[in-house]
């Protein structure tokens, strides 16, 4: 307890000591990786070789070694002009770093800024040519702007203007510039340096570092100097020379006029402190603060390592850095008009919404009497706050006044998977490599939510309706209004209330209420044959010769050997043949009748990712329908050894219980 008190003052003690705090590297929380295995010991090689080859390859160096589940890719770059030495200086300490600070995480990354800015990044997939924007480090140094700030925003503005545009235009991805004196021949100048990974293109690059820009007007407006940091991209601006970027101005802050030392105060019987032992003084009290500061690194260092530990109540408690205030709300929707006005769903309507710093929100808020109690909201902000991934929406916040209960979402502009799925005319918009694209980026997902977040969450309504879209047509996965989170040993539950989407729900949901990782398989195996076909599962139940439904169609297809005949017209011949049936494969080995039998969603991810890996010949799938004229849809049985159908005692909405999310 007394630790938790003092490292935050520790903390804030050493930013005013040191002026300038180098954020810490960035460990990525979505995978992870056994100590030891093989990725650790090619992590290991690849780093330790990491300095050398930047240095001797002009400053700029990638490469990836091993195979499979054991393949790592590194990255590592100085900017232009860099001494090879100084490089290297750089370079090793930053390796080093993230073998310390990240001792068994896939994706991690650092920006040092010591006497040169150099760059390291490893990860456990390729990354060297894609435009990444989270996770964000900002920092400020210790001073604001004391003069004339509107002159010195004006000036600030107009530089960063400037360049945005030629830091993309650099073959090198870099720029430093200086702007003009503010006020006159003496008045202060903005340094400002930027850098882009060398692999992203010209708009990528521009992007990433704009949003690098707005960051600073949101989190660091009027400080005299400060930095923001993202996977691929780096900002940083002060009011001197530094990093040996600004030509042969040396790289330190401009130093104050120091006044004439006081002689040594006298003590209380006319004695005079000697300068030796003020200087004693001060050595001491250095000392202890180096102290500090190395019990704070190998507390840090004891911590790293991530374990998982049953949650309780408290742990759930939803951080008060979340919550927005109402008036914050409203005057973003402008107070909730039909303009603004998304969507409206079960437990009510979705507005877009713009805050003071320029960030498009999605807003949901929930209706009075929607049946979404205190409890169901309580569930969703609490499980998606600590949510963290670039396949899941992003919860930025929520609002609890009154009766009021309103969620605030990262704004995704494509709306849903389905408005292009299964529209006639948008759908070809969709064509076979995006389709794919969007199955391995739900697999991602959903795997980060069953086993690489910090609880294993259920999500319990997979669904196309529920796959959200960004600019690039990247997959999220949205609303969590029914997610269910499991201690580390438990495997299954049960519920009395079974809800979701029919047609995505497993039987054993549906007749027993019993749910486990599984039930978010057999629903990831519907979407995927509904991504291949470009129909909805319940329009197969008006198809005469569909015996009833979408997965007993696929199994009929696939006992006929002619599983390409799924593949929807709208994508013309331009596919990959052996993708497109082990898309299908895999939907069908996730929708068999047994959950046993059922992947899990990292065996999944490895059929998705590396086709030398045989699959098993599926079973006969949940809820398959023989052909009968008027079968009922509540209805399931396999074709093998069964003559009679069960009837399955429930009652399930004809529409979904969840909630829509931000589109």
């Amino acid at each position: 307890m007394c630790l938790n008190n003092i490292l935050p003052i520790l903390c804030f003690l050493l930013a005013v000591s040191f002026g300038y705090v180098s954020a810490e590297p960035s460990c990525g929380d979505s995978m992870f990786f056994p100590p030891n295995g093989t990725y650790d010991t090619n992590r290991r090689l690849l780093l330790s070789t990491l300095a050398s080859n930047v240095s001797s390859q002009g400053g700029v160096y990638n490469a990836s070694i091993g195979e499979g589940s054991g393949k790592i890719y590194a990255l590592g770059l100085c900017i232009p002009g860099t001494d090879p030495k100084v490089c290297s200086d750089c370079i090793q300490p930053a390796s080093e770093g993230l073998l310390l600070s990240c001792p068994n995480q896939t994706d991690s990354w650092d920006w040092r800024a010591d006497k040169t800015l150099c760059f390291v990044r490893y990860s456990n997939s390729s990354f060297f040519d894609r435009l990444s924007l989270e996770p964000t480090q900002a920092e400020t140094n210790t001073g604001r702007f004391q003069g004339n700030i509107t002159g010195y925003t004006r000036v600030w503005e107009a530089l960063m203007d400037f360049m945005i545009i030629r830091v993309g235009q650099s073959p090198s991805r870099h720029i430093a510039d200086t702007s003009p004196r503010i006020g006159g021949d003496d008045g202060d100048q903005v340094y400002a340096l930027m850098q882009c990974i060398p692999g992203l293109s010209s708009e990528e690059c521009e992007t990433c570092v704009r949003e690098n820009v707005r960051e600073y007007r949101s989190c660091c407006n009027g400080y005299r100097g400060g930095s923001v940091r993202k996977p691929v991209c780096f900002f940083r601006w002060d009011g001197y020379p530094y990093l040996g970027a600004f030509g042969d101005t040396p790289s330190l802050p401009p130093q104050e006029s120091q006044p004439t030392p006081l002689p040594p105060p006298p003590l209380s019987d006319g004695k005079v402190i000697s300068t030796g032992a003020i200087a004693g003084i001060v050595v001491s009290a250095v000392f202890l603060v180096a102290l500090l500061a190395l019990g704070l690194v190998a507390w840090k260092r004891s911590k790293s390592y991530k374990t998982l530990k049953p949650q309780t109540d408290d742990d759930m408690t939803s951080p008060q850095s979340l919550q927005f205030d109402f008036m914050t709300i409203e005057a973003a929707t402008d107070r909730f008009s039909m303009t603004n006005k998304l969507g409206q769903g079960g437990f009510g309507a979705v507005y877009k919404g713009m805050l003071p710093n320029e960030t498009e929100i999605a807003v949901k808020r929930l209706s009075r009497n929607s049946g979404q109690g205190t409890q169901e909201f309580k569930n969703e902000v609490v499980i998606v706050a600590k949510l963290q991934h670039k396949n899941l929406v992003r919860l930025l916040g929520f609002c609890v006044e009154g009766d009021e209960q309103i969620l605030v979402y990262e704004f995704v502009p494509n709306k849903s998977l389905d408005y292009f799925l299964f529209d006639p005319t948008k759908k070809s918009q969709l064509d076979w490599n995006r389709r794919y694209n969007i199955i391995g980026g739900i697999t991602r997902g959903i795997l980060y939510l069953h086993q690489d977040s910090r609880l294993t969450i259920i999500h319990r309504d997979i669904k196309a309706s529920n796959i959200l879209l960004d600019a690039d047509m990247n997959p999220k996965i949205a609303d969590f209004g029914m997610a269910r989170n499991f201690r580390v040993d438990q495997t299954e539950d049960n519920t009395r209330r079974v809800v979701g989407t029919f047609g995505y729900m497993p039987p054993e949901y549906v007749t027993h209420g019993q749910f486990s990782t599984k039930s978010d398989v057999y629903s990831f195996g519907v979407l995927i044959l509904e991504i291949v076909c470009g129909k909805k599962n319940s329009s197969f139940y008006q198809m005469d010769d569909s015996g009833g439904n979408l997965v007993t169609h696929v199994w009929r297809l696939w006992n006929n050997d002619s599983p390409l005949e799924l593949i929807d017209p709208v994508i013309g011949e331009s596919y990959e043949k052996d993708e497109v049936i082990r898309c299908i494969h895999i939907g069908l080995l996730c929708v068999q009748e047994t959950p046993a039998d059922r992947p899990e969603m990292s065996t999944i991810f490895q059929m998705l990712t590396n086709s030398s890996i045989i699959l098993p010949v599926p079973q006969p799938p949940g809820f398959f329908f023989r052909n009968r004229p008027n079968q009922n849809p509540l209805t399931f049985g396999s074709e093998q050894g069964q003559s009679s159908t069960k009837s399955i005692p429930c009652s399930v909405d004809k529409e979904s219980i969840t909630i829509v999310t931000p589109r």
